[in-house]
């Protein structure tokens, strides 16, 4: 797919990731809309890039319905879908204060799992009114999965169990939407100069990523907007969950 022209919405857009790939999907050519949380700097992003901002929660899922339908109709269409959004907590399933509690990991598996798959459904109902290109493609949609997925830390059932999720649907929904000509991929990201971790001194930094095959970092959220314009771009790149890590393996803690 060539990003120039098309129309894009990246869901959790206004920082991280998730900013940095409505910035280069912009700067590659695409019209891009924008879905965060209210109280960021979403509508500065949108700005900057000449796109549209949209106020959203993704774990309202009627809500997000219409403000996904409101960023389509501001673009004119849906090609490309880039989704960031989601967050983890730290519990086992059996510690000091006893079991896991249940409405946590519910939680948890709503923010990332379900809330993911209710806006990849949409999308792609949004995706096939569109014209295919010469190739018979459509859209594409690019998830969010974590390497967590594979090798959870101790602390991280519910997190892990999330991502595994999204890494799982991949292969499937792709089949699914095959015949619309839609493609579905996750990428799998280490840990990221994004979010809590954000900031770190060197001296913490450091053991995190000691681990690390090259280059022993934290990956940069350029380097995941990379990945995805990659993706867009790349028609046989279909059904599965690409992994963004430097060679990293998590280790038990």
């Amino acid at each position: 797919m060539e990003i120039k022209g098309k129309l894009a919405v990246v869901v959790g857009g206004a920082s991280g990731m998730g900013r940095a790939s409505a910035e280069l999907l912009a700067e590659r050519g695409a019209q891009v809309a924008i879905i965060d949380r209210p109280g960021g700097a979403g509508e500065e992003v949108a700005t900057a890039i000449g796109g549209a901002f949209i106020e959203g929660d993704i774990t309202d899922h009627e809500g997000i319905e219409a403000q996904l339908a409101q960023a389509v109709t501001s673009l004119g269409g849906l090609h490309i879908a880039v989704n960031t959004a989601g967050g983890g907590i730290v519990g086992k399933t059996l510690g000091k204060d006893g079991p896991h509690a249940l409405d946590a990991f519910t939680s948890v598996i709503n923010l990332n799992l379900i809330s993911t798959f209710n806006l990849n459904r949409l999308q792609a109902a949004h995706m096939a009114q569109s014209d295919p290109n010469e190739d018979g493609e459509r859209g594409v949609i690019i998830n969010t999965s974590s390497i967590a997925a594979f090798e959870g830390q101790i602390g991280q059932v519910a997190y892990s169990a999330a991502k595994a999720g999204i890494a799982g649907m991949a292969l499937t929904m792709a089949r699914d939407l095959g015949s619309y000509g839609i493609r579905v991929l996750a990428i799998a990201p280490s840990l990221f100069n994004t979010g809590a971790v954000a900031g770190l001194p060197e001296d913490m930094v450091g053991p995190l990523v000691a681990g690390n095959a090259f280059p022993k970092r934290m990956g940069q959220p350029e380097e995941y907007a990379k990945l995805a314009a990659a993706i867009a771009e790349n028609a046989m790149l279909n059904g599965q969950c690409l992994r963004l890590d430097a060679g990293m393996r998590f280790a038990p803690r």
